[in-house]
């Protein structure tokens, strides 16, 4: 069935204006105003006046497997329902190992993301996990990004952290060599995810790479950069050198910054906004502030998004860049995704423009939600 989104507000992220987009199977076919619908066999039409049309969400740091295992068998977090994604207004994921890569794998890693893409979701997935010498299905990561399609990098592996098995810059240049050679060989992204813990160091390993080696520095994607205020400051300066920086949804804690607080920090000191990403590092397990265990919800990326538009103003093309165009270019997916455009894919968010809440999310071309409704869910959600 055709889809013809009428008259929504449209964000590219770019501002369009009020536009129409008609999808046929699962791609853009046309931006324009007023496109006739008469002509169209079997074509869904969907109001959106009042409403803001964007690029579905790219989120680059998920556990779909489920993260935690750090406080024995029993913390082990399940792995991730399909709806949990679509109701944050994510339509394309990055999955990934943590901390543990004894009890979880690279082989289940794949299998739950085709299992999501069976669902209804676009996936891929990193090779890799926090230590060094790291997990891989083949052996070898550079076999890893060039063999099998889904893997488009390695990580996250882990530095600063007491978690991280301490890599030496020379282990840190031999991931990046196989994670570059593999990425031109598959032409994909071979990009390094990197965890950066609360350890006094900081970026500063991957900085030293950058500065003693000839590896490019925008192949590293270091992560979770807002959860202190030292590693924040010394991520803008990474920044301003031409390095990638990605936030973590959801950060609350005394020592670090929220990502609405660190999206007004980034715009204040002239930081590119095309250098910034953020991502939930969802279903992944954090502290609890009651004591024990919780599990991070994929959902509260799109609601610091929502945060930073509503409350703090920002404006909403500079925001969304974070979690769609510059997303999709770190992962190189764009222009297939991550943009409105006639011939990218059909992976559409509408909001609603009055609470900034989800309306409805396309992914590939087909509705998974509509007007707040969820008409897709997970294998075995529907069990529970």
């Amino acid at each position: 069935m055709l889809k013809l989104l009428k008259n929504g507000e449209c964000y590219a992220p770019e501002f369009l204006g009020n536009k129409d987009i008609l999808v046929i199977s699962n791609k853009i076919y046309k931006i324009g105003e007023n496109i006739p619908s008469d002509n169209l066999i079997d074509v869904e039409v969907i109001d959106c006046a009042d409403k803001i049309i964007c690029p579905g969400f790219i989120d680059q740091h998920l556990h779909i497997t489920g993260g935690g295992g750090e406080e024995g068998f029993i913390s082990r977090v399940p792995e991730i329902g399909l709806s949990d994604i679509l109701i944050a207004g994510v339509t394309t994921v990055v999955g990934l190992l943590g901390f543990d890569s004894i009890t979880k794998n690279i082989e289940g890693l794949l299998a739950k993301a085709k299992a999501l893409e069976q669902e209804g979701l676009n996936t891929y997935i990193y090779t890799g996990s926090y230590e060094v010498p790291t997990a891989t299905i083949t052996g070898k990561i550079i076999k890893d990004i060039t063999l099998i399609d889904k893997i488009i990098g390695v990580g996250e592996i882990a530095i600063s952290d007491y978690r991280s098995s301490h890599p030496t810059i020379d282990m840190l240049k031999e991931i990046a060599f196989e994670a570059k050679a593999g990425g031109l060989l598959a032409n994909k992204a071979g990009i390094v995810h990197i965890h950066v813990g609360d350890g006094k160091n900081g970026l500063k390993p991957i900085i030293e790479l950058v500065e003693n080696s000839d590896y490019p520095v925008d192949m590293f994607v270091p992560t979770h950069l807002n959860r202190n205020k030292n590693l924040f400051y010394q991520a803008l300066e990474f920044a301003k050198k031409g390095g990638n920086i990605d936030f973590t949804a959801g950060e609350n804690s005394e020592n670090g910054y929220s990502v609405p607080d660190a999206l007004e920090l980034v715009l204040k000191e002239k930081i590119p906004i095309e250098r910034v990403t953020v991502s939930s590092d969802g279903n992944g397990s954090i502290p609890s502030k009651e004591g024990g265990a919780a599990v991070g919800k994929v959902s509260q990326l799109f609601e610091d998004i929502r945060i930073c538009v509503l409350e703090r103003k920002i404006d909403l093309t500079t925001v969304l860049k974070t979690v769609t165009e510059n997303a999709a270019k770190r992962i190189r997916l764009y222009p297939q995704k991550g943009v409105l455009a006639e011939g990218s894919d059909g992976d559409i968010l509408i909001i609603n423009k009055h609470d900034f809440s989800i309306n409805s999310v396309i992914v590939g071309g087909q509705k998974l939600i509509d007007n707040g409704n969820i008409l897709k869910r997970g294998f075995y959600e529907n069990c529970q």
